[in-house]
């Protein structure tokens, strides 16, 4: 159960770590492409629409995810993150209750053990033991399962913590890269122009690209 929980946890920071290096290979792109027309001799006209910057976003989307977990994302409009936040904590606490119900029964029972008692629901799981017959589990195996399970609840607790945190610092991480962002509207204009040579008085016949970013 702690196995899997750690694994959907990495899962969990690589897909918020590369969705966060998103944001910066869309405006290189789109810079390289204007150095390679302008290299070729055609007139590229770029046209760029700046959108406002509200400086108080990250600090409302952190504030959100603090307060109910994934509605950060949903603030900064990622609203594929959720599924997966609600996933890795929900599974946190899900590992935790078990885990913590197992050390409870176990540490009944040992302490039952130690009093002298022998009617502990591990004494005779089954049901089948003929009188006098040694049990399922001595006290021995009582109080190691009871370590096992305290150590793997506290694993639990330390996981689920750790990706509340990330579910936070993701949205405020998000809010701050969406400043950088460049419109959705990315779009090409192609058309002719002419241009009158001052010297020769020859007009000059080409082609104009408008970049839309």
């Amino acid at each position: 159960m702690n196995n899997f929980l750690i694994t959907l946890s990495i899962f969990l920071v690589t897909i918020l770590t590369t969705s966060a290096q998103e944001n910066d290979s869309i405006p290189q792109a789109t810079d390289s492409l204007a150095l390679d027309l302008k290299e070729k001799g055609i007139m590229v006209q770029e046209v760029v629409k700046e959108k406002p910057i509200n400086p108080l976003a990250p600090s409302k989307a952190a504030f959100y995810s603090a307060v109910l977990p994934g509605l950060g994302q949903v603030y900064n409009k990622r609203y594929w993150k959720v599924p997966i936040v609600y996933a890795v904590l929900g599974l946190g606490v899900y590992s935790y209750n078990y885990n913590d119900d197992y050390y409870d029964r176990f540490r009944t029972a040992f302490k039952s053990r130690q009093a002298g008692f022998t009617n502990d629901e591990f004494y005779d799981i089954n049901g089948d033991n003929a009188e006098g017959a040694d049990p399922d589990l001595d006290i021995d195996d009582l109080e190691r399962q009871q370590e096992n399970f305290q150590r793997d609840r506290d694993l639990a607790l330390v996981i689920t913590i750790a990706m509340y945190a990330l579910n936070i610092i993701d949205a405020n991480v998000d809010a701050h890269l969406k400043q950088f962002n460049i419109n959705e509207d990315l779009s090409f204009d192609v058309r002719p122009y002419l241009d009158q040579n001052a010297v020769t008085n020859n007009p000059n016949y080409g082609v104009a690209f408008t970049i839309k970013f």
